[in-house]
């Protein structure tokens, strides 16, 4: 599915999605990462949701966010509190969803200005 926002100022925008990509400025990527408006990280060492630890999130917690959104991949799953008590900690809420829907909500939080994280599993 392409998406469509009118502008982005520069900023990294989620342009597609599908089952095994997400575009990110109309250019692909096929596996796990980390984005932000000015940010993108393409090594995120996440292999898929079961293997999740803390040591996944604190990549994140050095990024400085307001808010997390993990995308878990096609199907929706929560994550036990004890993976991201480092965000907890310092008042960052996590919210789980599948990627699609984390790509959807992270255009809408970053248009509007919000220092949003989106981690997604591909």
């Amino acid at each position: 599915m392409k998406l469509h926002l009118t502008t982005a100022e520069n900023n990294n925008l989620m342009t597609g999605y599908g089952a095994d990509f997400v575009e990110i400025n109309r250019q692909r990527y096929t596996s796990n990462l980390i984005v932000m408006a000015n940010i993108l990280i393409l090594d995120w060492q996440a292999t898929n949701f079961t293997s999740l630890t803390e040591a996944h999130f604190a990549q994140i917690v050095d990024l400085k966010p307001e808010v997390v959104l993990l995308g878990t991949g096609e199907k929706h799953h929560f994550l036990h509190p004890r993976a991201y008590q480092s965000l907890t900690a310092l008042g960052v809420p996590l919210e789980c969803m599948t990627t699609a829907a984390a790509c959807r909500t992270y255009n809408i939080l970053m248009s509007e200005g919000r220092n949003v994280v989106a981690a997604l599993l591909i």
